[in-house]
């Protein structure tokens, strides 16, 4: 059982700020995608809210989603819908991971780190 006291209420309700939406618009971001700031560097709109400010200002460097959301201590849900919209704006690039079927199998590797044991 928590604490009471450890409940931390905000005052901004999540679909405040997706605006209604439960969904992204794009389904590619994942918790695993990485964001960045694109490199425009165009400003936000002045009707840019505050966790989209944080969003952007935290991508300077490389951030998964799943790091943003806890930073900004959102659901993963809303964090992914206002990361799309600012990949939707040009504000953010998203980077996804490499597919499972496109990385080379583990045993490919030994091989090419066998091979340049070899070479020394």
């Amino acid at each position: 059982m928590t604490d009471p006291g450890d409940y931390k209420d905000q005052a901004v309700r999540p679909y405040v700020l997706t605006q209604g939406r439960a969904r992204p618009s794009r389904n590619t971001i994942g918790l695993d995608t990485l964001l960045v700031v694109t490199e425009t560097g165009k400003p936000l709109p002045v009707s840019a809210s505050r966790q989209e400010r944080d969003l952007v200002r935290m991508c300077r460097r490389l951030l998964s989603l799943a790091e943003a959301a806890a930073h900004l201590e959102l659901p993963l849900s809303v964090a992914s819908i206002l990361a799309s919209d600012l990949v939707d704006s040009g504000h953010l690039t998203a980077r996804s991971r490499i597919p499972e079927v496109a990385r080379p199998s583990q045993n490919m590797l030994k091989e090419v780190l066998d091979g340049l044991r070899r070479l020394r």
